[in-house]
């Protein structure tokens, strides 16, 4: 296969290039763009020689992105329009103005290739979705997933929509009887990592760093009831989101240093009142926040990835909470770009 030249848009702290980079695939970013200045600068300290444009991705025209000749587009659009936090407003969200103008000049791209778009669960089932299948459906093929960084042995749940488009003229060498697939074992390339929370840790349960991420105790004590706790033997972990540590619930999972037992007096205290001795028992849980590393383990972030040092935590998390799982979005890439 000769090296594709991939355009990467909304291309945030660099998820689609590193799955890009994890697929082996020969191919090279010829240009990443994103118009959001904290992402883009986490960007260009991981991919110093890559040419990013930091600009919204509505005002690229079809002109500028045919002289780029390029194959293939990887692109993670903006996921709020379509979830329940953004009130679902669809192509009536100011957010999805970028994606609608790409929709309209997709079908215009001598050079393009392929397409591999990633979103929440629910963009399936959207009007941009529509929008996007009616433009491409005369000059691609398409098929669409639902998959889950679980399915493939990774101990974190981000279940998130995938497009895959192919011109016509070559097409998928697998095709199944129907266009949405939530089965990770069609992908010829299919394999799993079968981790625990344990092989992501970044130091140990008696670390100095430790106590840096304890959750605060006036947190526990209001909102313990809601805190999804694993620990290290656990194959699993909620999806964290740019609201980790700042909400509790629903944003992520809490780290607890003790065995499985531990989690069962856990639901025993949160249904007790608040006295000295229960809260010494919640300090003695010594439940902490997973670190940006750790979560950036969980979503298949190579170990050479880095934030700047100007970086702060929130900032970190909430980055990583709008980027992708790197190994599923390889494997997708790697089944996209074979040929018979």
């Amino acid at each position: 296969m000769n090296s594709l030249k991939v355009l990467e848009l909304y291309s945030g702290i660099g998820g689609m290039h590193f799955a890009l980079k994890e697929s082996k695939i020969p191919g090279e970013i010829i240009v990443a763009a994103d118009i959001n200045t904290v992402a883009n600068s986490v960007y260009r300290y991981n991919f110093p020689s890559c040419h990013l444009i930091g600009k919204n991705i509505q005002s690229l025209t079809a002109n500028f992105i045919d002289k780029l000749e390029i194959d293939v587009i990887l692109m993670s659009p903006p996921c709020q329009p379509f979830t329940r936090v953004g009130k679902k407003r669809d192509i009536n969200d100011k957010r999805s103005d970028s994606l609608l103008s790409l929709i309209k000049i997709l079908p215009q791209l001598k050079s393009l290739k392929m397409i591999l778009l990633e979103n929440v669960t629910g963009f399936e089932v959207s009007e941009a979705r529509n929008l996007l299948i009616e433009e491409l459906k005369n000059s691609f093929t398409f098929l669409e997933f639902i998959l889950n960084p679980s399915q493939f042995g990774i101990p974190n749940s981000r279940e998130r929509y995938y497009l895959l488009a192919k011109c016509c003229s070559s097409g998928f060498v697998e095709q199944p009887d129907k266009t949405l697939i939530t089965d990770a074992k069609f992908l010829i390339n299919y394999e799993t990592k079968q981790q625990i929370i344990k092989d992501i840790l970044e130091f140990s349960d008696d670390s100095d760093e430790y106590s840096k991420y304890l959750v605060p105790l006036d947190v526990l004590k209001k909102r313990i009831k809601v805190m999804d706790i694993v620990t290290k033997t656990s194959n699993r972990s909620c999806c964290f989101t740019k609201a980790y540590s700042r909400f509790t619930e629903g944003t992520g999972s809490v780290y607890c240093p003790h065995d499985e037992s531990a989690i069962e007096q856990i639901s025993e205290i949160k249904n007790i009142c608040e006295t000295e001795v229960n809260l010494k028992l919640l300090e003695g849980l010594r439940l902490r926040f997973f670190t940006p590393k750790e979560v950036s383990r969980l979503m298949c972030f190579p170990e050479n990835f880095e934030f700047p040092k100007e970086i702060t935590l929130r900032q970190k998390y909430k980055l990583l909470g709008n980027s992708i799982n790197v190994f599923v979005v390889s494997k997708l890439i790697s089944f996209m770009t074979k040929t018979a």
